[in-house]
């Protein structure tokens, strides 16, 4: 069957629907969050609905802390949804009911094959070399007599993929694809519930067969996901052909690659959503930097959420894998971290010092002003105010190259004048100025050793700004320890 040939870039003919449908088996990972994503701006593009579904049929493994980080992961992001959470364990009878649907129309039958037994076809297989697949032992054909059915075997459902023909579609992202049918073999829609859970006794549906019931009745019309789904899509457009449903449009979106040069994914080298939160990314910098992974809008690299839904119409997505750079991302935070509210700043980086087991200083926000050009991160600012609300301890290496015997008197000097200084940034110039002159110094020779005892580091922005903000008593306290 073959999907007409669709204009990403023209107005789809009816509503768009989209869709997210995460595994629950660990955290939001970068790759379903860009897909997230692209399916979202997609949806709010053309004025659409946005579903998030949780795929929570691998009962084993699916757990409740991995559903919380998905929710959390998709509110940090603001990926905001029209529907949903939609949990597919709270759908199994509606499975079991196409199911029977299909039984009765004879696109679906059972299987009684146990797990020796496909074992020892695989290996007979393998030995004629030939590919591997099921053989349609219980397949049920006109004029074939089926096994008897073994005691004590529960049946799985197979469906009745067609054995002729090509399943063709016009992928959004990558164009035509065509597979044989008699590349795919009758897949099990339906394993029968174990009998050690909570599952429900209708039976676990499989993945291919949930997703077409669930795309299906929750009218989703364009489905963006990662290119590994290609394998799957014959299968599943066969399944919507055997329901009679309508078949939503494709976007199968390229691998996101590691440094290693291997696929990032939850299970090797990703990192989770919330970590990057935690690390001290911003939201709209992350999604900036997600969407231009694989996907452009001219040479734009920098813009905003709304610019970004406002050319979002399904064009431009690279057919390449996009390749993950930590560098870049932090650019691109360190550009909004620029352009964010000292106010926002100051909430975001009272999070990180609490972390830390440290108070918040005073005067917060002229902090955050102050030293968020300098930083990529929240992380990073908090790093520089961390020195205002916790004792440092300046290297042996920064105390012999600049607290040198000729230039302890000066820095006491210095303590002394700021002990009676107005605390403020004009005076605290005026000082250090005045105590410069009286020692024949430059301004280096003294505001390097300053630094040094006061924040335990050389280098930072304009001495008088970084000392203004500091208790006068702790500034004191430092200067004097020389």
């Amino acid at each position: 069957m073959t999907t007409p040939n669709l204009n990403t870039t023209s107005t789809p003919a009816t509503p768009v629907r989209t869709r997210i449908a995460p595994s629950p088996t660990g955290f939001l990972h970068l790759g379903t969050a860009r897909t997230a994503l692209f399916s979202w701006a997609y949806a709010r593009h053309f004025g659409g609905q946005f579903v998030l579904r949780i795929e929570d049929t691998d009962v084993a493994r699916s757990t409740q802390d991995s559903v919380e980080q998905i929710l959390a992961s998709m509110s940090w992001l603001g990926l905001d949804y029209d529907e949903g959470p939609v949990y597919q364990m709270q759908r199994l009878a509606r499975y079991h009911e196409v199911v029977e649907q299909m039984i009765a129309a004879g696109t679906a039958y059972r299987c009684y094959c146990t797990p020796a037994e496909l074992d020892e076809m695989r290996e007979a297989q393998k030995a004629r070399g030939e590919k591997t697949r099921y053989d349609g032992r219980w397949r049920p054909e006109a004029g074939k007599t089926l096994p008897a059915i073994p005691a004590g075997v529960k049946p799985v459902v197979r469906f009745k993929n067609p054995v002729d023909g090509d399943v063709t579609w016009h992928d959004l992202v990558k164009g035509p694809i065509t597979i044989n049918n008699r590349e795919i073999d009758d897949l099990i829609i339906m394993r029968p519930a174990d009998a050690a859970s909570d599952a429900d006794a209708l039976g676990v549906p499989t993945y291919n067969f949930a997703v077409v019931v669930d795309d299906w009745d929750m009218a989703i019309t364009h489905v963006f996901r990662g290119d590994e789904h290609i394998n799957n899509t014959p299968w599943q457009i066969n399944i919507f052909n055997a329901l009679g449903a309508p078949l939503p449009a494709f976007g199968h979106i390229p691998v996101i690659l590691g440094d290693d040069g291997l696929k990032l994914s939850k299970r090797r080298g990703a990192v989770s959503v919330t970590a990057y939160e935690e690390n001290g990314y911003l939201p709209e910098a992350m999604l900036n930097y997600l969407s231009r992974l694989g996907w452009s809008h001219g040479d734009d690299e920098l813009y905003s959420v709304e610019q970004l839904v406002s050319w979002f119409d399904g064009g431009h997505i690279s057919k390449s894998p996009a390749q993950w750079d930590p560098a870049k991302l932090e650019w691109v935070n360190a550009h909004y971290i620029k352009q964010a509210p000292d106010s926002r700043l100051a909430t975001l980086v009272s999070a990180q010092l609490a972390r830390r087991g440290l108070p918040v200083p005073e005067r917060l926000e002229a902090l955050c002003a102050l030293f968020k050009d300098r930083c990529s991160t929240t992380v990073a600012i908090a790093d520089w105010l961390a020195m205002y609300v916790a004792p440092v301890t300046p290297s042996d290496e920064d105390r012999a190259a600049h607290l040198t015997d000729a230039i302890k008197p000066a820095v006491l000097a210095l303590a002394d004048k700021l002990e009676t200084a107005a605390w403020d940034k004009a005076s605290i110039n005026a000082a250090i100025k005045e105590t410069i002159a009286a020692f024949g110094l430059k301004m280096p020779q003294l505001a390097i050793p300053v630094r040094v005892l006061v924040c335990g580091r050389t280098q930072t922005p304009s001495v008088d700004a970084v000392l203004e903000l500091f208790d006068k008593e702790i500034l004191l306290n430092r200067l004097r320890s020389v």
